[in-house]
């Protein structure tokens, strides 16, 4: 006679299961954008605007090659995003001391402003949702959202150890924090 308490239930593997946690992301990540879509307009500004701006607000001083890494777009692509960002005052470059050739971005107040009022938007509603789900559910889905990421960013993307200080007791980032100038 088969344990029927010893395996997992399958049924969240089933095809339609799958299918509609794919349309999910697909909404949620329409509706997570749409307000911050609604802001950049204003300024001309898309998508790969808005990731810059967060990504370097999130990282003070990183290097273009460091935030290359992490949007997985082509030089040519960051130039731009960086040319506008830097021609509307969001960021500035400064060549680094040890190294002239490598730039590492900042965000200037009218940039911190900016990314500030997208990323309060959007803390709002995943933080409506998270409280919505509850502390179980939150943990599930991001152990879910690090299943979807590679192996390498999940590295990343890991909080340090629970006994070391760090990022993830302060509540900031648990990227590495890109080296200052």
């Amino acid at each position: 006679m088969a344990d029927i308490k010893s395996g997992v239930n399958p049924l969240f593997l089933r095809e339609e299961e799958l299918r509609q946690g794919m349309e999910l992301l697909f909404y949620a990540y329409r509706d997570f954008t749409d307000e911050a879509d609604a802001m950049l307009v204003r300024y001309k500004l898309g998508r790969a605007h808005h990731r810059a701006l967060y990504f370097v607000g999130r990282h003070p001083g990183i290097s273009v090659s460091e935030l290359l890494a992490i949007l997985r777009i082509t030089k040519q692509s960051l130039a731009r995003v960086l040319n506008d960002l830097v021609r509307q005052g969001f960021i500035t470059q400064t060549a680094g001391m040890s190294d002239r050739r490598r730039r590492h971005l900042e965000l200037t107040p009218k940039g911190l402003d900016l990314e500030r009022q997208i990323t309060e938007k959007q803390r709002t509603r995943i933080a409506r949702a998270y409280r919505q789900a509850g502390a179980e559910a939150v943990e599930g889905f991001r152990k879910v959202l690090l299943g979807i990421v590679n192996e390498h960013d999940r590295r990343l993307l890991q909080p340090p150890a629970a006994n070391e200080r760090g990022a993830s007791e302060r509540g900031g980032a648990t990227l590495p924090t890109p080296k200052r100038p």
